[in-house]
Order: C-alpha cells, then sequence, then structure tokens
C-alpha cells in the first residue's frame, strides 16, 4: 500500500511538472513571438524614408505604417506576411512605368493608400496592386486612380477587398478591370466603388466568392463580368450605367440577390445576360431602364423570384434554348415589351407574376386572374424576325396588332403563359 502511494505522489509530481514546463515554454513562445513583432515608420529623411527600405528590414508579422507623403513606387514586392498601413492617405505614384505594388506572400495586409499611376502593357496586365498565389490577404480602404487594373489576384485563396474606390483610365484601350479575381477562391469583396474600368469586377475560374455591397458604374463593357466562376454569391450591388451592363456566363450554383441593375443602354445592352447558366438564384432584384432587363441563352434550371422589371424597353429575352426556368412573383411594369423568344415551343415555367398589360377579370376576388396571361405580343415577335419593325412601334399598325391581340390571344403562336397571373403588384 505505501509502495502504491509513493508511485501515485511520484507520477502526479512528475506530471505536474511536465505540464508546468510546457506551459512555460508555449509562454515564452508567445512572448518571444510578440517581442518580435515590431512596427516601422516610414517617413521621407528618416532612417526609413523609402517603404523598400522597410521592407527589407521587416519580418513576418511587422506593421509597417506609412506617413503622408509622395511616394515613387515600381513593382514593390511585398514577399513577407506584415501589415502596410497608410496614415492619411500617402500617394504612391508608379509614374506610368509597371505594376505598384506586388504581393507573393500570405497573410498580408494593404489599407489607407492612394496608389495612382500603373503602367500600361498589350502584352502583361499591369496593375495598382497585383497578387499572386498568396492567401489570407486584405485589401481595405483604398482609392486607386488611373491604374490599367485595379486590384489583381491570380490564384488567391481566402481574402477580403473591401471598402476601395477604383477610378479607372480616361480612355477605354488603357483600361483593364477594377477587381479582377483569376482562378482564386473564397474572396470576399465588400462595399466597393468602381468607375471607369473596362469591367468593374471580373471574375474567372473564381469560386466560393462572396460580392456584396458593391458600386459599379460608368465602366467601358460591363459592370460585372464573370466566366467559369461557380458557387458564388452577389447581393445588394449596384451595376449602373454601364457601358454592356452585367454578363454572367458558363456558371452554375449562382446567387444573386437584392442587386439593382439600372440604366445600361445601348444596342448590345442588357441589365443582365446570362449564356449557358444552370441551377441559379435571382431574386428581390431591380431591373429598371435597361434596354433589355435581362436576356438569357442556353440557361437552363433557373429560379427567378420577387424581381422588379420596370421602364425596360425589353424585361425578358429568352432564347428558344432556354428551358426548365421558373419566373414566380415578379413585378412587370412600364416595359415597352414584357418578353420575347425566338421560338414557338417552350419548356418554362410563369406564375403568379404581376403584368401591368393584363386586361383579364378576377371573379372570385381571390387576386388570381381568372384567365391566363401570355406576355409574348404578336408585335414583339414581328420585331424579333424583323428588327427595323421597331420604327413603327407607336404607329397606328401597332396599336391595330395590340387590339386585335387583345379581342383574339390565340393570334399569339408562343407558348408561354402565366397561368396564374397576379392582380396586384407584389410586395416583397
Amino acid at each position: 500500500m505505501l509502495r502504491s502511494k509513493v508511485i501515485f505522489r511520484f507520477t502526479y509530481i512528475t506530471t505536474s511538472i511536465i505540464l508546468n514546463t510546457c506551459f512555460l515554454l508555449f509562454f515564452l513562445i508567445v512572448l518571444s513571438t510578440k517581442s518580435t513583432a515590431r512596427e516601422i515608420v516610414v517617413k521621407p529623411g528618416t532612417q526609413y524614408s523609402t517603404i523598400k527600405k522597410a521592407l527589407e528590414e521587416a519580418e513576418n508579422g511587422d506593421i509597417i505604417r506609412v506617413l503622408k507623403s509622395t511616394y515613387i513606387v515600381e513593382d514593390l514586392t511585398i514577399d513577407k506576411s506584415i501589415s502596410l498601413i497608410g496614415v492619411d492617405f500617402p500617394v504612391l505614384d508608379g509614374r506610368h512605368k509597371s505594376n505598384i505594388l506586388i504581393v507573393n506572400a500570405p497573410k498580408v495586409t494593404i489599407s489607407g493608400f492612394i496608389i495612382r499611376n500603373s503602367g500600361f502593357s498589350n502584352i502583361k496586365d499591369k496593375a495598382g496592386i497585383r497578387v499572386e498565389k498568396a492567401d489570407t490577404i486584405q485589401i481595405l480602404n483604398n482609392r486607386l486612380e488611373n491604374t490599367c487594373f485595379g486590384i489583381y489576384l491570380a490564384k488567391t485563396s481566402t481574402g477580403t477587398i473591401k471598402g476601395n474606390t477604383i477610378i479607372g483610365t480616361s480612355t477605354a484601350i488603357q483600361s483593364g478591370n477594377g477587381i479582377h479575381l483569376w482562378y482564386s477562391h473564397h474572396i470576399n469583396i465588400i462595399n466597393n466603388k468602381v468607375s471607369g474600368q473596362r469591367d468593374g469586377i471580373y471574375f474567372e475560374f473564381a469560386t466560393y466568392c462572396e460580392v456584396s455591397h458593391n458600386l459599379c458604374e460608368n465602366n467601358y463593357r460591363y459592370g460585372l463580368h464573370f466566366m467559369f466562376s461557380n458557387n458564388d454569391n452577389y447581393t445588394a450591388n449596384i451595376f449602373r450605367n454601364n457601358g454592356s451592363g452585367v454578363a454572367v456566363m458558363y456558371t452554375k450554383h449562382i446567387r444573386m440577390t437584392g442587386n439593382t441593375f439600372d440604366q445600361n443602354w445601348g444596342s448590345s445592352s442588357y441589365g443582365l445576360l446570362l449564356k449557358d447558366i444552370s441551377k441559379s438564384h435571382i431574386s428581390n432584384s431591380t431591373f429598371s431602364k435597361n434596354t433589355s432587363g435581362i436576356y438569357m441563352e442556353g440557361s437552363n434550371e433557373l429560379m427567378i423570384i420577387n424581381n422588379n422589371f420596370f421602364n425596360n424597353g425589353l424585361a425578358v429575352r429568352m432564347l428558344a434554348n432556354c428551358e426548365k426556368d421558373t419566373f414566380m412573383l415578379n413585378n412587370f411594369r412600364g416595359n415597352t415589351f414584357d418578353f420575347t423568344t425566338n421560338g414557338s415551343e417552350n419548356n418554362n415555367f410563369l406564375k403568379g407574376n404581376y403584368w401591368d398589360k393584363y386586361t383579364g377579370y378576377d371573379l372570385n376576388r381571390d387576386k388570381i386572374g381568372d384567365v391566363p396571361f401570355r406576355p409574348v405580343s404578336l408585335y414583339s415577335q414581328i420585331i424579333e424576325r424583323l428588327p427595323s419593325a421597331v420604327f413603327l412601334l407607336r404607329s397606328f399598325m401597332s396599336e391595330l396588332l395590340d387590339r386585335a391581340e387583345r379581342a383574339l390571344p390565340s393570334m399569339s403562336y408562343v407558348n408561354l403563359y402565366d397561368s396564374e397571373p397576379s392582380m396586384q403588384i407584389i410586395r416583397p
């Protein structure tokens, strides 16, 4: 018995010593790590008069604070896990030569700078901030001016681009994309403003990304353009007055909720162009004052629900190769044409939408029209086959066709109709 007690006590003491030693070692490691992290201040006329000098001296985990001044920067490479913080918005000027900042290290933060005048090349994509093969990147609250590409991410995983203002070049030929992602994933793009670029936001093979509360307006081509980029979410963004609107191509499993597509006018402009999109969800968005609200080609199994289409030239143009798409609980108001298509047979589903052109009745007062509504008008089908007929849009002939169609709905041969049209505007 005594021997057992001695062994137990010896074991207890030994275990306590080991645990205390481990705790002490852990504490010393943490203390050592904290003591090695330091803050370096960059200011002209001091020991660290340039950012390059500060980067040479810095170690992983350091903070480099750059005081307000103008710094000439060309291809400045950040290859350490540091935070580069601007104080009172210092200017990084590339003098139109090349990239300004290049990041190829993980866990880098860049915040609080005015970054301007990158180079331009027809061969290489020059950018204000270029990130390559990195992860856990934070690009926050910067202003990028007159850069070819604003923020360019290639093969980057996990990061946030937030609160930046990007104003492109004055000419379309020298303009790249504002925020450009290529082969990247799990990137959050939040509350940025982009204008004057080729495309405001561009994705190619960018997956599992969150894009929310951004404003993309007055860009030369698309406010948003993405291809081969699955499982992304787009929420509460505004895409306004862009050259060609927004284009979504060759993608599946996306969610677009609460966005605004506004004032995208032109012969090849769309609020939203959907090409070869499948198994995706578009809801609670507004399509207003666009040449075409939504243009759909080869798009299948889409849920388009609770959206507002108003004052567009054409609300929805759905080509014949679209199948199994659902339009429910949408409002169509003030559009010149609500729907057009280039085929007669249609394997899509419309139900419970509000149409301001619906002239049916509701005898049982259940707020659902008693007769179906066919949104594809005869005159829109004529224009589909003979675009020059649009010049007769407000003529006596078009009014005559419209009245004849109201009297004889069967004149339209397109098999697309809303079986339960709403008698009142649908509220969110």
